[in-house]
């Protein structure tokens, strides 16, 4: 894949630590990367963003950001309560594309979930995946609740007619939970998408370094990485009731 289009199930699931781990694996497999951050909201001039986030531990990365809008908010809300213009799907695409002629892998992080709004037409991150044609990966959350939104996310990629890479579990916990061990299996069942990693809790505060040193354990092989599903689900399985 040129460009990989990373989209989560909601806010605060990891979105931007399974970027960076994704980023940091193709430059240890000696790709160029380049991350792509569609329309930045809650951060002011300034500030560091998620894709310098993502510079900061995954190493050395092209950052590119389209917008920046003060408010935590949707990025087609933040832009009209700032009086800005929205970004477009259109742009996103050709952003993406832009970089892909000049890098390996291109990575495109959303904002929030995969229909959460970049202008008032209702323009989408799933819209620029489509001019795109590029296959999207799914960030989402270990625990209980988890399987509704994601099933939900992975029907409205097919329903459009995109690929779906695969899942990844943005925040896995050192002490699962019965559901979280449970999801391991139920994931990959109701999205019919193979589960491509599970980023541990807490990983943004390693030192770059250990982030690098880690990142390629906690992936899939296509996603340049090591991690076994299915070893790592038969690790944690919860034991027969």
């Amino acid at each position: 894949m040129t460009v990989l289009v990373i989209t989560g199930t909601g806010t605060e699931v990891g979105k931007t630590v399974v970027t960076a781990a994704v980023a940091a694996a193709a430059l240890a497999a000696g790709r160029s990367v380049a991350v792509l951050k569609a329309a930045q909201t809650g951060v002011l001039p300034g500030e560091a963003g998620d894709a310098a986030e993502v510079a900061r531990l995954a190493g050395a990365v092209t950052t590119a950001e389209l917008a920046r809008y003060a408010d935590p908010l949707a990025p087609a809300t933040a832009a009209r309560r700032a009086g800005r213009a929205p970004v477009h799907p259109h742009e996103v695409a050709e952003a993406a594309a832009k970089l892909a002629t000049e890098h390996d892998l291109v990575l495109v992080e959303g904002a929030g979930g995969l229909l959460v709004r970049f202008d008032a037409a209702g323009g989408t991150l799933a819209d620029a995946a489509g001019l795109l044609s590029a296959p999207v990966l799914v960030v989402t959350a270990a625990g209980l609740g988890t399987l509704n939104t994601t099933e939900l996310t992975a029907r409205e990629l097919r329903h459009r007619g995109l690929d779906l890479a695969g899942i990844v579990i943005g925040s896995w916990p050192a002490e699962p939970d019965l559901a979280a061990r449970c999801n391991l299996a139920d994931l990959p069942d109701v999205t019919r998408a193979p589960l491509l990693g599970a980023v541990p809790a807490g990983s943004a505060a390693l030192s770059p370094a250990a982030f690098r040193a880690s990142a390629r354990h906690w992936l899939a092989p296509r996603l340049d990485g090591t991690w076994d599903a299915e070893a790592f689900r038969m690790r944690q399985a919860p034991a027969a009731s």
